[in-house]
């Protein structure tokens, strides 16, 4: 195999494979391989019937499905709900891989894809039909069941899901693939991360959610800064390894989406809790989103008390419809209608599912800080590590999501001058427990 690319995606680095090659490669795999199954009417595994007898159970459903395949980019290569159903088949039962292929010289390469159901929905969710369908209760509970199944197959120990985390070609420890877990400055594998057995070629793995929830080394992602109080606790830590996506200052409590803007609304992202809302109204909203390939556990970004911790149910798929990539995207060209579902990410924080953490800073002048972690795609899990009352520190374990990649804010109110570092730009890549930002008095 020849030596790995640099990533050429930032801001949909991890979502979509940088190299169209691969991406092309990944579909072509699907339609190969589901062909022979929908020849033979094959019957579809349990999850994926289960979900085909959700949705066959409602006219409008099936109907807003019709009106998809019409309304999708002619680049969509699926031609039908019943042939999307025999790609689902394939992908929940394996664990996500890595993929080959030839870029248009002639040379092998290779790109892992962790969010595989993603890139199938991708160009469907940008659809006016999709918007209607994907962000319905009924429909975001058979594909929560789906993806629930799928999940328990990627954490059983039991299963074979730690079958790609290989040296193999199309393994998670070939030297390509190693290449782009270290991708962006995260550091070589087995020093960053704990691995249960080092020398072993899946690292001790035992699963592949064992894998996608890998904790870090102490040293390897330490909190830096001043450890003496009071100018400790003015600083804000990065809660999450991710790449920059947007700061907001003034955030409203209400505000109206349209095609073309994504404004924050507290009361939306704070699941419609009218009081709580009223704590950041006119204060500054921090979102970064994590690639697939990233430390997928939160860590708290301040000195606190937490206050309240929920996860609140929400859509998976949906997104804004747009007409492609605008002009000045950093990765695709004008027009590209792939990655609907990453330039969506501030309205997501309203219908995602969620978990937010709230945390009582010790410091007055921070106040609350809302931690929102957004579970995009097949994130079909937020698992909330910490309890009402607990205290915590920078760096200590929030909570972590399961099963592909996501987004996450943090939500500061009014009160507090969030006075962000110079390292801090959009598409900019930061690490977990990095310094972000200082908070004065507003």
């Amino acid at each position: 195999m020849s030596q790995p690319q640099k990533t050429a995606l930032t801001r949909y680095g991890g979502w979509h494979p940088s190299n169209r090659a691969i991406y092309e490669s990944f579909i072509q795999d699907l339609v190969e391989r589901s062909a022979p199954l929908s020849r033979a009417r094959a019957a579809h595994t349990d999850p994926v019937a289960k979900f085909q007898a959700a949705i066959n159970a409602d006219p409008e459903m099936v109907d807003l499905w019709s009106q998809i395949f019409v309304q999708a980019s002619p680049e969509n290569k699926v031609t039908d709900f019943d042939q999307l159903l025999y790609w689902m088949d394939i992908i929940v039962v394996a664990p996500p891989r890595f993929y080959i292929a030839k870029d248009d010289e002639g040379n092998v390469i290779g790109e892992p894809i962790g969010v595989p159901l993603y890139l199938v929905f991708d160009l469907l969710s940008n659809t006016g039909a999709a918007y209607d369908l994907f962000r319905r209760q009924a429909f975001n509970t058979a594909l929560k069941d789906l993806l629930d199944a799928w999940g328990a197959y990627l954490s059983d120990p039991n299963a074979d899901s730690n079958k790609t985390l290989t040296d193999e070609d199309e393994g998670w420890f070939s030297s390509v693939a190693i290449a782009s877990l270290e991708d962006k400055g995260r550091g070589e594998f087995n020093a960053t991360y704990v691995c249960p057995d080092p020398d072993a070629v899946n690292r001790g793995f035992t699963t592949w959610d064992h894998f996608f929830t890998r904790e870090v080394q102490p040293d390897a992602r330490p909190v830096i800064g001043p450890k003496i109080l009071p100018v400790a606790n003015t600083l804000i830590y990065s809660a999450c390894e991710s790449t920059v996506y947007r700061i907001v200052n003034n955030v409203k409590a209400h505000d109206q989406f349209w095609l073309k803007g994504q404004p924050y609304s507290v009361y939306d992202m704070l699941y419609r809790d009218e009081v709580t809302a009223q704590s950041f109204v006119g204060g500054t909203v921090y979102q970064a989103f994590l690639s697939p390939q990233d430390y997928h556990r939160w860590r708290s970004p301040i000195y606190g008390t937490i206050t309240r911790a929920d996860v609140v149910p929400g859509t998976y798929y949906a997104v804004l419809p747009d007409a492609g990539a605008e002009v000045g995207d950093p990765d695709l060209k004008p027009g590209d209608p792939h990655g609907a579902m990453i330039r969506s990410q501030a309205w997501l924080t309203h219908s995602s599912t969620r978990a937010i953490i709230y945390i009582q800073a010790d410091n007055p002048v921070i106040g609350l800080v809302a931690f929102i972690g957004v579970g995009m795609a097949e994130v079909s899990t937020c698992t909330v590590s910490v309890q009402v009352g607990q205290k915590v520190s920078p760096g200590d374990e929030l909570g972590m999501f399961h099963f592909g990649g996501s987004s996450h804010a943090l939500i500061f109110g009014p009160q507090a001058k969030v006075n962000f570092a110079d390292t801090v730009i959009v598409d900019q890549h930061i690490k977990v427990n990095s310094i972000i930002a200082q908070v004065s008095a507003a």
